[in-house]
């Protein structure tokens, strides 16, 4: 496996992302998803990140974090196995699950910051799943709009951003109500995605 080039550093932010091998799902019924979402809070939040945005989506996933340790890839390995483990003793299969080691983006500022969380959080818009983002179970959407209460911690910089939960929702509207550099800007993100 090829080696990483990215160094993970405490309290640095970064987009992790994998999908499935050659596209297929990871998750194939409700269960799957939480159990993940267990695995995660077990090889992830007890000791390595803040998870501070998420969304698991049939054949992918978008974790947004902050480090507080650099111990990531063996803790997304750990993550990864156990999961693979119990899906491949689950569904009776064998093999790799995942489409090799997880991604990882670095982000550089507030702005990549908050359109991140806006991208990560329409994700089943985007693809058809649902209609509105509020309508995904399996995103930190619903905490964000405060539709939901949630353990993780919302960024300080959204905060800072929007003067309340309601204001978080209208900047998850569709793309033609956003501004042309917005615009601009979300669509340079969806090109470094896996999903796209």
């Amino acid at each position: 496996m090829p080696r990483r080039d990215l160094t993970f550093q405490p309290e640095h932010y970064y987009h992790l992302y994998n999908r499935g091998n050659d596209r297929n799902p990871i998750f194939f019924e409700r269960e799957n998803y939480l159990h993940f979402l267990r695995l995660v809070r077990r090889h992830l939040l007890e000791q390595t990140l803040h998870v501070l945005a998420y969304c698991l989506m049939p054949n992918h996933y978008h974790l947004l974090v902050r480090c507080r340790t650099n111990e990531v890839s063996g803790a997304m390995q750990r993550l990864a196995m156990a999961y693979t483990k119990a899906m491949n003793r689950r569904y009776n299969r064998v093999g790799s699950l995942f489409q090799g080691q997880f991604q990882a983006i670095g982000v550089q500022s507030d702005e990549y910051l908050y359109h991140l969380t806006r991208y990560i959080h329409l994700n089943p818009v985007k693809a058809g799943i649902v209609s509105h983002p509020q309508d995904w179970e399996f995103s930190s959407y619903l905490e964000y709009a405060g539709l939901r209460a949630g353990t993780l911690p919302k960024l300080d910089v959204l905060q800072q951003q929007f003067a309340s939960e309601a204001e978080y929702q209208v900047f998850l509207k569709p793309d033609d109500h956003l501004p042309d550099m917005t615009r601009a800007f979300v669509t340079n993100l969806k090109a470094l995605m896996l999903d796209e």
